[in-house]
This record gives C-alpha cells, sequence and structure tokens, in this order.
C-alpha cells in the first residue's frame, strides 16, 4: 500500500513548477489531489496529464488572497472526494520579484499584494481547513517557505518578510492544533531550477549560488516534492512545529568563509587556510 493511500490533499500553487511536482508525487504516493491555482489552463494541463496515467486528480482554479475564493476550495474538495488530510501551501506570488527591491523603494501596494497572497493566503488555507482535518481524525499542513524567510538580503525584502511570517505561522498551527492530531511544518527550500527561474534569474548568478551549495547543484522541484510527500505521511508523525530546509545546505555554513580554502587543500582543515 501506498503511504498516502487513502489520504485528500490539497496543493496551492499546484499547476507549475514545484507545485506540479509536489501533485505529482503525492498522487504517486496514493493520494487524492486537488490541483489549486489561479491559472487554469495549466491547472488543466497537470489534471490531464495524471487522470491520463490512472491518478485521482481534480482541479480548481483559486486566489488565494481572497477568503471567498478559498472556502469554495475547501467545499469543493471535500465534496469531490470526501474530506481534507493534507495540505501544502506552496502558491506564491513570484512575478514581483524584479519589482522586490528594499524597504527605502518599496511600492506600498506590492507589499500588500506579496503579503496577501504568501502569508494571508496560508493562514486562509489554515482557517478552513482544520475543522476538516479535525473531523478527520488530524491531518498535516505543510507549508512551502524559503531560504530567504531565514536570512537577509539586499533585495527581496516583502518575498522573504512573508516567507519569515510564514515560518512564525506554522508554529502557532502547530502549538495550537496538534492536540487534535494536526501537524503542520515548514520547508525552506533553496535556489530551485525551474522554468520561471531561468526567465528571471541570469545564469551567471545561478551559477554563483550553485558554488556554495555544499551539494554542488541547484535543487530540483522533486526536491521538495519528496519532503512534502515525508511530511504528509505517517512516517512523519512525531515531526511538527519544524522548518526543514531543502537548500543542498546553503544555509548551513558561511559561504565566504566556506570558499577561503585553496584549490587542492583539505576544505576541512583549518590551516590550509591561512
Amino acid at each position: 500500500m501506498s503511504s498516502l493511500e487513502g489520504k485528500v490533499a490539497i496543493v496551492t500553487g499546484g499547476a507549475g513548477g514545484i507545485g506540479a511536482a509536489t501533485v505529482a508525487a503525492l498522487a504517486e504516493a496514493g493520494a487524492r489531489v486537488v490541483v489549486a491555482d489561479v491559472a487554469e489552463d495549466a491547472v488543466g494541463e497537470v489534471v490531464d496529464t495524471l487522470t491520463a496515467q490512472g491518478h485521482k486528480v481534480a482541479g480548481r482554479v483559486v486566489d488565494v488572497s481572497s477568503e471567498d475564493s478559498v472556502r469554495s476550495l475547501v467545499r469543493f474538495t471535500v465534496d469531490t472526494f470526501g474530506g481534507v488530510d493534507v495540505v501544502d501551501n506552496n502558491a506564491a506570488l513570484v512575478s514581483a520579484i524584479k519589482k522586490d527591491r528594499d524597504v527605502v523603494a518599496m511600492p506600498v501596494e506590492l507589499w500588500d499584494e506579496v503579503m496577501a497572497v504568501n502569508l494571508r493566503g496560508p493562514m486562509l488555507l489554515a482557517k478552513h481547513t482544520v475543522p476538516v482535518l479535525i473531523e478527520r481524525g488530524g491531518g498535516s499542513i505543510i507549508n512551502i517557505a524559503s531560504g530567504q524567510g531565514l536570512s537577509g538580503d539586499r533585495t527581496m525584502v516583502a518575498y522573504g518578510s512573508s516567507k519569515g511570517g510564514l515560518i512564525a505561522l506554522t508554529r502557532f498551527i502547530a502549538a495550537a492544533y496538534g492536540e487534535h492530531g494536526i501537524r503542520c511544518n515548514t520547508l525552506a527550500p533553496g535556489l530551485v531550477k525551474t522554468p520561471a527561474l531561468d526567465a528571471d534569474m541570469p545564469p551567471f548568478v545561478q551559477d554563483k549560488i550553485k558554488e556554495h551549495n555544499l551539494i554542488p547543484r541547484l535543487g530540483t522541484p522533486a526536491d521538495v516534492a519528496a519532503f512534502v510527500v515525508f511530511l504528509a505521511s505517517d512516517a512523519a508523525g512525531f515531526v511538527t512545529g519544524q522548518t526543514i530546509s531543502v537548500d543542498g545546505g546553503f544555509l548551513s555554513h558561511l559561504p565566504t568563509l566556506a570558499k577561503l580554502a585553496p584549490p587542492g587543500a583539505d576544505a576541512g582543515n583549518v590551516a590550509d587556510r591561512t
């Protein structure tokens, strides 16, 4: 039996990149999955592809910043598959990243828009799924944050701040509903190779980040999706309130110091750095 056999999952932002890979991974693990996204055509493509493979998948267009839209999504999921057991809050506003600079240059409207999708959205999903999860005897909420929610940077202050808030929200949900069998955890991906990344980030920047990953490659959507399946399953039944970095070790060290070792030296020998 698959690890998620009989479970019902919602994946927001499920029509592309990490979200689409997560939908596929959950379905392959035996879950029935609702693909929730603002991109109607892309939702249909994901549903058609996985349905053709024999998986039980349904699609729903949703604006996670709208409470009415989220309420409708949860009702649709219950009506379609009988309940909810797993919520993967993957939706995020990335289209504004190029305008998301520093605090001084921050348009207030941009800040509000990013917070509405990246932070209000997961709050609304929790608000409307927690009662259903309790009725089912518990479940798992997985919030997809970012390494930028764990460290500062010169730009992307709205995005990073929203992801830091999401990490805090995770802890509050875990603390409030653990006694009801609900687990809530955060994944904080590093740089993940997707078509959207290639469109927005020049190759030389990607290469520079890859240099500082302890595992010398960029992440893939499958790297994140595999952890979502684990956190959704009973194998993670004693894990809650945690933030897990899926970043190739990027934030586990000081990148500038790690690169001080000369070529051919023993990277573990401090003497070789002087």
